[in-house]
């Protein structure tokens, strides 16, 4: 229903927005890996301009991360570059009125340096298809998730941009945690505002890809901008 999409999606090098895409990557100790979803903040200027910039820059960022940094090291790196980021976003709003308090969240599926992370900052999510269950390994950074029985779910309490002047990122090293045979699924929440965490399980049991979720949400009533990135670990 929106006129203007303002999600965008990192896959390594590749930015997707209203397109589909398909890659498989074999990872040696010494690659690295970035999936991504940045949602622009609707109600906010330039939410497409947004997400593009923090993802063209986490892109560039992250693919000149020195090698074989500790778990710590590249946690605090990437501390780093969200206040960084953070800061650029904010200043680019004072510096041209056009752009005041845009703003984006920010989830991810990270690979450096023989580990897996998550990453997230905002309500973007991420999930994992294991053995027939869907489990959220992402917090949503919201209103409805700190005030029991708050139902303003749309109401996001930490973002890059968007007036938060001390943005934050939850950083998870989950490589003990991957498997062969797992799903993860990474979506703005134009895919959980229409559909339910039982009707995406239903849907990943018939073996769907990202389109056919995405597809599912805008028949649902598509209220919202849909990106969404499935990983099949194999």
């Amino acid at each position: 229903m929106r006129s203007q999409n303002e999600d965008m999606i990192l896959v390594d090098n590749q930015f997707i927005r209203d397109d589909y895409y398909r890659k498989q990557a074999v990872l040696d100790g010494d690659d690295r890996l970035m999936v991504a979803v940045a949602d622009g903040m609707g109600g906010h200027n330039r939410g497409d301009i947004a997400s593009d910039d923090v993802l063209h820059n986490l892109q560039y960022f992250f693919f000149d991360i020195p090698s074989c940094l500790s778990a710590g090291d590249f946690n605090e790196a990437i501390v780093g570059w969200l206040e960084s980021i953070n800061n650029y976003v904010a200043s680019k709003g004072r510096a041209d009125e056009q752009f005041k308090g845009m703003g984006t969240t920010l989830v991810g599926f990270t690979y450096y340096n023989h580990d897996f992370y998550s990453m997230n900052c905002g309500d973007s999510r991420l999930y994992r298809f294991r053995n027939h269950q869907l489990v959220q390994l992402t917090t949503d950074h919201s209103l409805s998730n700190m005030v029991v029985g708050e139902k303003r779910k749309n109401i996001i309490t930490n973002c890059i941009g968007g007036g938060c002047v001390s943005s934050y990122i939850d950083m998870v090293q989950m490589t003990d945690d991957v498997f062969s045979g797992d799903i993860y699924i990474l979506c703005s929440d134009g895919l959980t505002d229409m559909l339910s965490d039982e009707e995406i399980s239903i849907l990943m049991e018939q073996h769907v890809d990202a389109d056919t979720l995405c597809d599912a949400a805008i028949e649902a009533g598509g209220i919202d901008n849909v990106s969404c990135c499935v990983i099949k670990v194999k």
